[in-house]
């Protein structure tokens, strides 16, 4: 157990499912609680599933935590229902254990915000890890994916906390079995329809007969990929900054940009061409990213190749909006919907970090983009998916298209405009805010929501 992660007096809590896992941390952590200066609570989230098996689970953490005298703090969620409720409303597909997972972590924030703790420490394994990190690889990771699970995931509320990672699955019920301790056992683990649980009983042990020592070799990978991403980040942003170019050239000299920020970005070809294949790469993602898109491997190649041998004049559209074009010098980028505008419309746009907050007085709007306890433990392992991410403030344009709350399905902002009778100078400048793609909020109209995400704006006062 990694007792460095622990610090005296921080009020911890163990989130106890009833298997073996969390049981084990639990008991351990109680076991030195005196020595490490602890005081422990313990916490538990009924999902809604498996039905009486789950009451009893429970019930057995309750007694448990009584037991061991430990304050114990219990909540129920219907993890089925909310997956549904995602399906029906057209949002990103979630399986129900993407679902239970977003609303465990999500429950773990609200009893950080409570006061009542400091930390939050979760019983992830070794056999956790590998599993995780096979399952990315099988999606088709970039390398930063293959760190798989975080010793620690920091959030403004608190910290979540993994000391068993280095600990394997047969240590921890070598160890209850040790102690006498009883443990519950998850009926829904065993069966292979779900992914995880195919990698486990069926994929690592086939390849296990190939490697004894996989899922230590896993975990390692881990470990080597999480460190390389740390110093990669720092690289990559040191370099961004004297490579970047923000806008366009222009006419006389200098280079444009709308509203004070930049609408697009642009590379030197013959320096990117100087650069290594792997900066290369990581460069045009972290550009791409700066203007709130996402690329993947054949995109990424695109853009490698329009760089370093295409013609002055060729241009490239990608998925999310996203658009290239080669100069003499340069690679153009640029994301965001194109189209003639209305007569007399002004394009004005700011760029929002997530999280983040901006004046827009062009607009006349404060607004703020944060990370929500929505944000499933994917996105939280890897901050990459929405952290770190640009949403672009703007006028609306001829071919956006909104999924108003309630309505039917994917409506035109130019028919909702109109809906609201909002017309001249006024419709022509009309914001909305641009998430990898898609409108993730617009003036006056309650949208779907962007997953993970919440989104805050306010007049400011003339």
């Amino acid at each position: 157990m990694n007792t460095a992660l622990l610090r005296p007096g921080m009020r911890l809590a163990v989130g106890l499912s009833g298997g073996a896992d969390s049981v084990a941390l639990l008991r351990a952590l109680a076991a030195r609680s005196g020595e490490l200066g602890l005081a422990l609570h313990v916490a538990h989230l009924h999902h809604g599933l498996r039905g009486a098996e789950a009451d009893r689970d429970l019930e057995f953490s309750r007694e448990l935590a009584a037991t061991l005298g430990l304050p114990f703090h219990e909540a129920r969620v219907d993890a089925a229902a909310e997956a549904r409720a995602d399906r029906k409303t057209g949002k990103t597909a979630e399986t129900i254990e993407e679902a239970a997972r977003r609303l465990r972590y999500g429950w773990f924030r609200k009893l950080l915000a409570s006061g009542e703790i400091d930390a939050v420490a979760t019983a992830h394994t070794l056999d956790d890890q590998a599993e995780t990190v096979l399952a990315k690889f099988l999606r088709g990771a970039w390398t930063e994916g293959l760190s798989g699970v975080s010793p620690v995931l920091d959030f403004q509320e608190g910290r979540i906390l993994r000391p068993l990672l280095a600990t394997k699955r047969t240590e921890i019920e070598a160890y209850l079995h040790e102690l006498g301790q009883e443990w519950r056992e998850d009926s829904s683990n065993r069966h292979v329809t779900f992914t995880r649980n195919r990698i486990r009983h069926e994929l690592l042990p086939l390849l296990e007969g190939w490697n004894p020592r996989l899922r230590e070799h896993l975990t390692q990978m881990a470990e080597l990929a999480r460190e390389e991403e740390v110093w990669w980040q720092a690289e990559v942003a040191r370099l961004a900054q004297q490579m970047l170019l923000p806008g366009k050239p222009a006419r006389g000299g200098g280079r444009t940009a709308g509203g004070g920020v930049a609408a697009s970005m642009s590379l030197e070809v013959s320096r990117l061409a100087k650069l290594a294949p792997a900066m290369q790469r990581r460069l045009l993602r972290y550009a791409v990213e700066r203007l709130g898109a996402a690329v993947d491997f054949d995109a990424t190649e695109k853009l490698r190749w329009l760089a370093l041998h295409g013609r002055a004049g060729q241009k490239l559209e990608l998925p999310q909006g996203l658009h290239a074009g080669r100069t003499a010098r340069e690679l153009q980028l640029g994301a965001g919907a194109g189209g003639s505008k209305e007569a007399g419309a002004t394009e004005t746009q700011y760029c929002v970090p997530i999280p983040g907050e901006i004046d827009a007085p062009e607009f006349g709007l404060w607004l703020r983009v944060d990370v929500s306890a929505r944000e499933n433990e994917e996105n939280q392992d890897h901050l990459s998916n929405r952290r770190g991410r640009i949403a672009i403030l703007r006028n609306w344009r001829p071919g956006d298209q909104v999924k108003v709350r309630h309505s039917g399905g994917p409506s035109k902002v130019k028919e909702v405009l109109t809906r609201l009778r909002v017309t001249g100078v006024e419709r022509n400048v009309w914001p909305v805010l641009e998430i990898e793609g898609s409108i993730a909020w617009m003036q006056g109209v309650e949208l779907e929501g962007e997953p993970g995400l919440t989104i805050e704006a306010r007049f400011i006062p003339e």
